[in-house]
C-alpha cells in the first residue's frame, strides 16, 4: 500500500499536498483500490468556496459512486483537466497525475485533524 509520508490524509481517504497557498487534493491509493476501476470524476464546485467536509464532487467506479469530501476550507480554483478523458489516472497514479482539485488556502487555513502517513496507515490497518 502506497502512503507517501509527504502528504496529509483524512479518515475518508482523501490526501492533501500543500504547496504555498495551494492544496492539491485527491483520493488515496487505498480508496482507489477499494473503489475499483474509476470511470468518471465529477467536480461541479469550481470557483466555489467550501468548508471542510463539504462534498466537492463524486467519483464513479465500476462498483459504485462515492462522494468526495473537502479536507480543508478553501476555494476550488482548478480541476485536473486530464481526468475528463483519463479518469483511470486516479487508479494508476493517485498521488501524481491523478490529483483531482486545487484549493486556494490562506495562512488561517487549519490542517488540524488531518492525519500524517503513520496515523492514516493505522486507520486502514496497514
Amino acid at each position: 500500500m502506497n502512503i507517501p509520508s509527504t502528504l496529509l490524509y483524512t479518515p475518508d481517504h482523501e490526501w492533501v499536498r500543500i504547496e504555498k497557498e495551494v492544496a492539491y487534493i485527491g483520493i488515496t491509493d487505498f480508496a482507489q483500490r477499494e473503489l475499483g476501476d474509476i470511470v468518471y470524476v465529477e467536480v461541479d464546485t469550481l470557483d466555489e468556496t467550501l468548508k471542510r467536509n463539504d462534498v466537492f464532487g463524486t467519483v464513479e467506479a465500476v462498483k459504485t459512486v462515492s462522494d468526495l469530501f473537502l479536507p480543508l476550507d478553501g476555494e476550488i480554483i482548478a480541476i485536473n483537466p486530464k481526468l475528463e478523458t483519463q479518469p483511470e489516472l486516479v487508479n494508476t497514479d493517485p498521488y501524481g497525475e491523478g490529483w483531482m482539485i486545487q484549493v486556494k488556502i490562506d495562512e488561517n487555513t487549519s490542517v488540524q485533524g488531518l492525519l500524517k502517513a503513520d496515523d492514516y496507515a493505522k486507520v486502514i490497518g496497514a
